[in-house]
């Protein structure tokens, strides 16, 4: 009895240190798609999306964005975003990848603890329609392994929140140009 006892409470106290070598040394990358129809046609939905400025019309948090570097849209372009994540100010650099929307548009940001590629696709769906295919790929470090260990599902949903924030803006935009016209 006493030996189960003691087995039991060397699991229980090095459990904490095996978790932590397992967070530290086999996580770290978090990879997902989403997909999401914009009622709005494949060229106005590209000018939008081609527009890094538009971030702070559609984003939540999003303070400025302000080249570094280069031209904006131009492969090289290095930019830095403010956000407001609570009552921290986060800075992040963006480098633009590749850009030839409609067809793929990526691009890097990054900031303490986190490099995320961001990879940005559209497809007709029907004449008014466009699909914007979104596909992020986070690599962590420190702390912050931990918390995407622990809440993967905080990445997807906060990607999730600027899709549909994203397709909100485009489609409002959409009704208000038809409106006019």
């Amino acid at each position: 009895m006493k030996t189960n006892r003691k087995n039991l409470l060397v699991i229980i106290l090095t459990f904490p240190i095996t978790l932590s070598i397992y967070i530290y040394f086999f996580t770290g990358n978090l990879q997902f798609s989403e997909e999401i129809v914009i009622n709005s046609d494949i060229k106005s939905v590209t000018e939008l999306l081609g527009d890094p400025n538009n971030m702070i019309k559609y984003m939540d948090g999003i303070e400025s964005y302000n080249v570094i570097k280069g031209n904006i849209n131009q492969i090289g372009t290095e930019a830095e975003i403010v956000a407001l994540m609570g009552d921290e100010k986060i800075k992040m650099t963006e480098i633009v990848i590749t850009n030839n929307l409609p067809t793929e548009k990526k691009v890097t940001y990054s900031t303490d603890g986190v490099y995320n590629i961001v990879t940005n696709k559209l497809e007709v769906t029907t004449l008014n329609k466009t699909r914007l295919i979104n596909k992020q790929d986070f690599e962590f470090k420190g702390y912050m392994k931990i918390i995407s260990f622990f809440m993967p599902s905080a990445f997807k949903k906060q990607s999730r929140i600027i899709l549909e924030s994203f397709k909100n803006f485009a489609e409002e935009r959409n009704n208000n140009l038809n409106r006019n016209n």
